[in-house]
C-alpha cells in the first residue's frame, strides 16, 4: 500500500466542536443574565467571562455535565472536574472513547482561565492512499491505525505500545485510543484527529511510504 502524507500539524483547539448554540446554552448554565440577547460574535467572549466567575473545578463540573451527563454519572463528573485542573485527563482517562470530548472541554476551560488547566494538544493528520492493494479501508479504525503507523518512526509511542497489534499478532481492539475522528470527504483522502501525546508531527518519518496492512487471524 502506497501512502502520501499531505499534512501533519499540532492543534490546541478544534473550531468545529463548539457551536454558537453550545455557547448560548452554557451561558445559561453559568447563570449569565439575558443570555438569549447576546450576539453570536460575542457569545464565546461572554461565556469566558461567565466561566471565570466560578472556581475552576465548579466550572469544569458544569461543562462536563452539559456535554457528557449521558455518559458519566455524577460521581465520575465530580472526580474528573477535580482531576482535570492538574492532570491531562484527555490523555489519561481510562475510557478512550471520551478522550476527544475531554480534550475539547479541557481546552475551552484552559482558554477561559488563560491557563489554570493543563494545555493539551491534538494532531491533525491528512494523507492520501495512492495504492490500496485491494483493501476496503472505509472508516475502519483498525485498518487506518495500521496505515498511519506505517509512516511513523520506530521510536513513536504508538509503535512501542501496539507492536503486536500492528504486526497482526493480536487483535487490534485499541485502535480507537488514538484515532478520535475520521473524515473522508474525498475518495482515498483521509483526515484524522488524534492526541499529540500518542502521535506528534515529529513522529512522521517522511512524506510518503509503503505499508503492508497485516490482518489478525484467530487460530
Amino acid at each position: 500500500m502506497k501512502v502520501k502524507v499531505l499534512e501533519a500539524k499540532t492543534l490546541n483547539e478544534l473550531d468545529s466542536y463548539w457551536s454558537n448554540e453550545d455557547y448560548s446554552a452554557l451561558l445559561k448554565e453559568f447563570d449569565f443574565p439575558e443570555a438569549d440577547d447576546v450576539k453570536d460574535e460575542n457569545l464565546r467572549e461572554m461565556l469566558f467571562m461567565a466561566i471565570s466567575d466560578f472556581e475552576p473545578n465548579e466550572a469544569a463540573s458544569i461543562v462536563l455535565t452539559y456535554k457528557l451527563s449521558d455518559q458519566l454519572n455524577e460521581g465520575q463528573i465530580h472526580s474528573i472536574s477535580h482531576e482535570m485542573t492538574n492532570d491531562k485527563v484527555a490523555e489519561e482517562y481510562p475510557e478512550p472513547n471520551l478522550h476527544y470530548d475531554l480534550f475539547n472541554i479541557n481546552q475551552l476551560l484552559y482558554k477561559a482561565y488563560n491557563g489554570t488547566f493543563p494545555n493539551t494538544e491534538a494532531t491533525l493528520l491528512k494523507f492520501e492512499v495512492l495504492e490500496d492493494d485491494g483493501v476496503d479501508i472505509g472508516e475502519d479504525r483498525e485498518t487506518l491505525a495500521k496505515i498511519i503507523a506505517g509512516g511513523l518512526k520506530d521510536s513513536s509511542l504508538v509503535k512501542r505500545l501496539f507492536a503486536d497489534q500492528l504486526e497482526g499478532n493480536k487483535k487490534f481492539e485499541d485502535a480507537h485510543k488514538f484515532i478520535w475522528t475520521v473524515n473522508t470527504e474525498e475518495k482515498n483522502k483521509y483526515q484524522i484527529l488524534t492526541s499529540k501525546y500518542l502521535i506528534s508531527k515529529e513522529d512522521i518519518a517522511g512524506s510518503s511510504y509503503d505499508v503492508e496492512v497485516k490482518d489478525y487471524e484467530d487460530d
